[in-house]
């Protein structure tokens, strides 16, 4: 099998969107698999990641030459919103964009079962719900003494810390950290990532203002680190994760943080049906209940540990191994059957 696996915008689009593109190509290389990154019909599968205009090209000349069509679903309208400069103004226009492209493909992969139901007001292509999974393996090490006492040094942070791991975007909760961080003086916030959407390359320009005012205005005791080169730092320095993410397809920095043993305080959204409050996470809706609950794993170590525990056994199933058998099962069936049975969208 010879797999055409492109990613459209690779080198400009990071965070966990393209880090989800390197674990399946761990999984392609774990198998075996021959691949090329390049778009082409020199192929037996076309599996597409980013919907752009090149995409949709290769999508529709895979389709006239009866090669299947595999879409990863890592996009929607609601996920674009809140990023960056005109990212809401753009929302709009999106859906029926995405609608298009996710309608060229024969099978669409999503990585979560709240954003296979999103994708279903878009689209009927049959789709798969396969986890982007995480790789293990980046966090190797994490619990090393010396890289936490290296990071809470760098970073001036005093234990317990509080800590978010991703972009640095509206989206994310970053107006509930900073107002969280405020009411607890006590404790240290460090928010570790990018300070901007796209990674540096144009964030005085992409950042919206509000997000940078509220970066600048925040309390004495919230850290924001920018880019770490080595992702070990963050779960090393940090002892209660704090998630506020209004919005997720999956969430790959939750995923990790919990296969380091953090407990996660996460906001109730659809996205986590999957977590239980009180067992491998606290799960909370409003600012005072993430007030109460950060609170309560700060003060009580042993309940850090009880759910951070809980929360690494449930990523077991997450794992790049278990994810993988099962993206390599979807491009037998779709290889092996019979293909364009479907009609693409326009």
């Amino acid at each position: 099998m010879r797999v055409s696996h492109y990613f459209e915008g690779e080198g400009v689009v990071t965070g966990g969107f393209a880090q989800s593109v390197n674990n399946q190509r761990a999984v392609l290389d774990d198998h075996g698999i021959d691949y090329t990154t390049e778009p082409t019909l020199d192929c037996d599968l076309l599996h597409l990641n980013n919907a752009g205009p090149r995409s949709i090209y290769y999508a529709k000349r895979a389709r006239r030459r009866r090669i299947p069509v595999l879409f990863h679903t890592h996009n929607t309208a609601a996920d674009f919103r809140d990023s960056f400069v005109f990212s809401n103004a753009l929302a709009r226009p999106l859906k029926p964009f995405l609608a298009y492209a996710y309608g060229q493909a024969d099978h669409l992969v999503c990585p979560s079962e709240h954003n296979q139901e999103v994708i279903a007001d878009y689209t009927d292509t049959p789709s798969t719900v396969i986890s982007n999974g995480f790789d293990g393996d980046r966090f190797a090490g994490w619990d090393d003494p010396e890289l936490r006492a290296e990071y809470l040094d760098r970073y001036d942070l005093e234990p317990p810390v509080v800590f978010m791991f991703g972009h640095v975007i509206k989206r994310k909760g970053l107006d509930t950290f900073v107002e969280v961080a405020r009411r607890l003086p006590e404790y240290d916030f460090a928010w570790f990532g990018y300070l901007n959407p796209t990674g540096g390359r144009l964030d005085r320009f992409l950042q919206p203002r509000e997000t940078r005012e509220l970066v600048e205005n925040s309390p004495d005791n919230c850290t924001f680190t920018g880019y770490i080169e080595d992702p070990r730092g963050a779960p090393a320095a940090g002892d209660v994760f704090f998630w506020p993410s209004r919005n997720e397809n999956e969430g790959m920095a939750l995923l990790e943080a919990m296969h380091c043993g953090k407990p996660p305080v996460v906001r109730a959204i659809p996205t986590y049906e999957w977590l239980a409050d009180g067992e491998d996470c606290r799960k909370v809706e409003t600012t005072d209940e993430f007030v109460e609950a950060i609170t309560e794993l700060c003060e009580d170590e042993a309940e850090r540990g009880r759910i951070g525990a809980n929360a690494a056994a449930t990523t077991d199933r997450f794992t790049l191994e278990g994810v993988g058998e099962q993206l390599v099962g979807l491009y037998d069936e779709l290889v092996s059957g019979p293909t364009n049975e479907r009609t693409p969208t326009g």
